[in-house]
């Protein structure tokens, strides 16, 4: 039988072989159309609102890092922050961006930094809204709390990492009656978007946001990749049970 370091790497292979054939595929020409998560329509609505009404836009990056097991939730809300930044760098509006950690906040200036790279004194002024509140969760929340108070915010954005402070944060917006989309990937944390917010991302689906809303084919392709690996393995793992059940393989 084969170990399973073996059978890692195997998959491994079979993955990255997957992402070379999508990539050729998709800069071909050929791309597919992906199943549509309302999530990512409302943001670029919701967006578009923002401008249209003169009023703020804010994206929460989460209580996550760039230097842990966090990163990756991290990531996701950096997707979204590099879509939003390239929009503003068009209509001139740029969104208020906060997060806990300032490891995110150097990714988040990178972002926008790289939106506008041809406009150093607007690029100066999106810094200024770049905000890292606090380390603490609860202390993020009580600061993101009084920005929905205070700031004349249109639609609200959360993607990222989040604990329990989420509910706080969400409650207010809420209560405010701003335009609110959620994401997160931590199970316990799903029952407070779905309670708060008007349209969410659940689980992997904050992971997408390079493929919904920039059309990368690099991200396209990962996801066409992921799929095919998922009706892999499914299939895989329905065999193996036949099997078993027939006697073929020894349990």
């Amino acid at each position: 039988m084969a170990s399973p370091v073996l059978l890692a790497f195997l998959f491994l292979l079979l993955f990255l072989g997957l992402m070379l054939f999508f990539s050729a595929r998709v800069n071909s020409g050929q791309k597919p159309s992906l199943r549509r998560i309302q999530a990512y329509e409302a943001i670029k609505d919701f967006a578009g609102r923002a401008v249209e009404a003169g009023r703020a836009l804010h994206l929460s990056l989460g209580t996550g890092s760039m230097a842990d097991i966090t990163t990756a939730d991290s990531l996701a809300g950096l997707y979204t922050l590099d879509y939003l930044a390239d929009q503003s760098a068009v209509t001139g509006i740029h969104p208020i961006v906060s997060m806990a950690d300032p490891t995110v906040m150097l990714m988040a200036q990178n972002t926008v930094r790289s939106a506008y790279s041809n406009d150093k004194a607007k690029a100066a002024e999106a810094y200024r809204d770049i905000r890292w509140i606090a380390p603490q969760p609860a202390a993020y929340a009580a600061g993101v709390m009084n920005l929905l108070s205070t700031d004349d915010v249109e639609t609200n954005i959360m993607i990222g990492k989040f604990g329990d402070e989420y509910l706080l944060m969400g409650e207010t917006a809420a209560r405010q009656g701003t335009a609110h989309v959620g994401g997160a990937s931590d199970p316990n944390t799903l029952p407070f978007i779905y309670a708060t917010a008007q349209e969410t991302l659940l689980g992997e689906e904050i992971y997408a946001g390079g493929a919904y809303l920039q059309k990368r084919p690099v991200h396209i392709a990962s996801l066409l990749a992921q799929d095919t690996m998922r009706w892999i393995v499914g299939i895989v793992i329905l065999a193996g049970v036949v099997a078993t059940s027939l006697g073929i393989i020894n349990g």
